[in-house]
């Protein structure tokens, strides 16, 4: 066997059972999804009917799928950027020389670690069982109502649980980011004259760019795919006004048993989530800076 075909070979041995393990689990499922998209079937029959472009063209005039996701989308806008903006923030702090900042960077990183399904409803039990008793010893009204059982509460308790389960990843990308940064450009800033702020915009910002873009491709991404959590704190209440697109999608094909018509929706979803995710690495990647 010579080099070339030894080398072949290593890289087929190597690369192979990712391969067929990635063909298995996702491009079989993915291609099987888009055949049931245009199929009539409740998942439970035996016999799967044809349905051709009708599932596509009931999604059109579908309000509960216009609504939840708006409901994604709003909450994409508003975890996005809570996301990022204290993600860079305890970045920044813990990038400084403190003594304790491998046991906070530890704390911040901890929560993530956790199940989405196990954070979910340790909140619920937070939110229901210690906020109104927070709420009795300090008569503050924040916490004297129930935030699951009103839509906008709700809504923001979702965002408040996903940036506290969350932004200690975040944060790792951000400092490993700033930590890559040259110390000799910014002593030549100071030396230039440049403030505190005209070196974070000027030499900062440009240079953690590329990390810039991986933090909000996930943002992006997981607020879209948001599905644990949500089902597991609110479950999509109250009235359906907290339903994410994912657990619209799950709830259509597993209770209501419209499997076809669910798999056209996660197609759909699927392709405007590319298009969206494409458009955004594209334009961050555009405006990198290299060294």
């Amino acid at each position: 066997m010579n080099a070339r075909a030894r080398r072949a070979f290593t890289y087929t041995v190597f690369v192979a059972p990712a391969l067929i393990f990635f063909t298995l689990i996702i491009v079989v499922p993915f291609l099987r999804a888009i055949l049931f998209s245009f199929q009539d079937w409740n998942g439970i029959s035996p016999v799967i009917g044809w349905a051709g472009w009708d599932n596509y063209r009931n999604i059109i005039h579908d309000g509960g799928f216009y609504r939840s996701f708006a409901f994604t989308a709003k909450y994409v806008i508003a975890t996005t950027i809570l996301l990022n903006v204290f993600a860079f923030l305890l970045a920044m702090l813990l990038n400084m020389p403190l003594k304790s900042r491998n046991v906070l960077r530890t704390a911040f990183f901890m929560p993530y670690v956790i199940g989405s399904v196990i954070i979910g409803f340790i909140w619920q039990f937070i939110i229901t069982q210690l906020f109104p008793d927070i709420g009795e010893a300090t008569q503050w009204s924040l916490f004297l109502k129930n935030w699951l059982s009103l839509p906008d509460y709700a809504f923001w308790a979702l965002v408040l649980v996903t940036v506290w389960h969350s932004v200690g990843y975040y944060m790792i990308v951000y400092l490993a980011a700033l930590q890559g940064v040259p110390s000799d450009l910014l002593e030549a800033a100071e030396i230039d004259g440049a403030g505190r702020w005209r070196q974070l915009y000027n030499v900062i910002f440009p240079l953690i760019r590329p990390a810039m873009t991986i933090n909000l491709f996930l943002a992006i991404s997981n607020g879209f795919k948001a599905f644990d959590l949500n089902f597991a704190l609110t479950e999509g209440g109250p009235f359906g006004t907290t339903e994410s697109i994912a657990l619209h999608i799950y709830l259509d094909a597993f209770t209501k048993n419209l499997f076809t018509y669910g798999a056209a929706k996660a197609v759909l979803f699927f392709f405007i989530l590319a298009t969206i995710s494409i458009v955004q690495v594209g334009t961050m990647k555009r405006r990198e800076v290299e060294l």
